[in-house]
């Protein structure tokens, strides 16, 4: 009766799940959905992007279990490798019934059923804020360890979403009003990585709140996850990773008209310098390293003289060091 009472009730969380290959993660992940307890009726739009193992079975027993929670979308033809956006069209055109919508990639999960609640208790009793993000566990080779952002319950600063990137939010944490989401300019959401700027939009956009608690789990480096397939880039993969870095921050800052331009420095003296520096392209460091030098950020001895067109010094630097650190 109970149940029945709440689906006649109006949609408040749409929970947006994109899968692929994940069939030794799914499990878990549709798990947090449908033990979540809320007085409100929610659904998980879970889309499988053609998996060629058992992922889209799983989903189709959790959905023909939980029908008034699992909606699936199971492709035969994988959207991601089309990379014209209709992924991102066919995910969002099902997530349209909610007030607000939530994210969990399938490698990740949920492990407080009243993460849902709280989080939309907190949105509803103050309406300027846009967004509300918790803590979190990120979990490798089995073993966690709590993100631990901040000390207490609190509003996160933009600057600090900025500066810290896009593995600073749980994005398995977020529940942003539908309608901000949706306000995303067309520009702005048309990045190879949707994470950052989401957690960017949303906090420009109102406010966002921080709940202490760890409420789910980020995977690191899971099969199939975004940070495995980056950890083995190939040095052309890294410059144009630090190309369309570039042009997302730039891009933001310019969408943000630069009253973040210094958070937005200190990103580029961070990711930008350092994916230049793992691609061996140093030369090309030398702007963000002299970002570096501006905001009192370490450069260390042996690559300031690479950058600065002395590899051969920088490498005997290197060897010195080698020498008196084996003694």
């Amino acid at each position: 009766m109970e149940q029945d009472i709440k689906n006649q009730q109006p949609l408040m969380v749409t929970i947006r799940c994109i899968a692929y290959n994940q069939e030794a993660y799914i499990r878990d992940c549709l798990e947090g959905f449908v033990m979540q307890k809320t007085n409100f009726r929610f659904e998980a739009i879970v889309h499988d992007d053609a998996s060629t193992d058992g992922t889209a079975t799983i989903i189709r027993e959790y959905a023909e279990k939980y029908p008034d929670i699992i909606k699936p979308i199971l492709e035969t033809d994988n959207q991601y490798s089309k990379h014209d956006g209709s992924l991102r069209r066919i995910v969002d055109e099902a997530c349209l019934g909610g007030k607000y919508v939530a994210w969990c990639e399938g490698d990740d999960y949920w492990i407080d059923p009243l993460k849902l609640q709280k989080q939309v208790d907190f949105l509803e009793s103050n309406p300027d804020y846009s967004m509300c993000w918790t803590d979190a566990f990120e979990e490798c080779n089995g073993e966690r360890r709590p993100y631990h952002r901040y000390n207490k319950d609190c509003q996160s600063p933009l600057d600090d979403i900025i500066v810290r990137g896009g593995d600073f939010v749980p994005t398995c944490s977020i529940v942003m009003r539908k309608d901000v989401y949706f306000a995303m300019p067309k520009e702005a959401r048309g990045f190879y990585c949707g994470d950052y700027p989401l957690q960017m939009w949303g906090a420009y956009s109102g406010k966002a709140y921080y709940l202490k608690q760890q409420t789910c789990v980020y995977r690191f480096m899971s099969i199939g996850s975004w940070t495995a397939k980056t950890a083995k880039e190939s040095k052309t993969e890294k410059l144009r990773h630090y190309e369309n870095e570039k042009v997302l921050l730039d891009s933001f800052n310019q969408l943000f008209r630069y009253k973040y331009n210094e958070a937005f420095e200190r990103r580029k003296a961070d990711i930008l310098y350092s994916l230049l520096l793992s691609a061996g392209e140093y030369v090309k460091a030398k702007p963000y390293m002299k970002l570096r030098d501006k905001y009192g950020m370490r450069v260390g001895k042996s690559l300031r003289l690479k950058i600065i067109g002395y590899p051969r010094l920088g490498r005997l630097l290197d060897i010195c060091k080698n020498i008196f650190y084996s003694k």
